[in-house]
């Protein structure tokens, strides 16, 4: 199982490597779409990543709500737990 403190900088660590962005940018309010530029095979990606790496399962209607990097890690957190 992983720590949940690590649980941000995986992410953050996937965002920046994937969608090329800066790791200055991945911030928790920092929105997946409209900051990060994902689009919808990033989004697919993300999410099969996340799965696998937390042993988790997040459906669609899960995904709609995680907007923000914050979401994301919140979400796991919780799964983990």
């Amino acid at each position: 199982m992983v720590e949940q403190s690590t649980v941000f900088e995986n992410v953050c660590d996937f965002l920046t490597e994937e969608l090329g962005c800066r790791r200055q940018d991945v911030t928790p309010q920092a929105r997946i779409v409209e900051d990060l530029g994902a689009d919808s095979l990033d989004i697919v990606e993300l999410i099969a990543t996340l799965e696998e790496t937390y042993h988790i399962i997040i459906t669609d209607e899960r995904v709609r709500t995680l907007q923000t990097v914050g979401d994301i890690v919140t979400f796991i957190e919780k799964m983990i737990a």
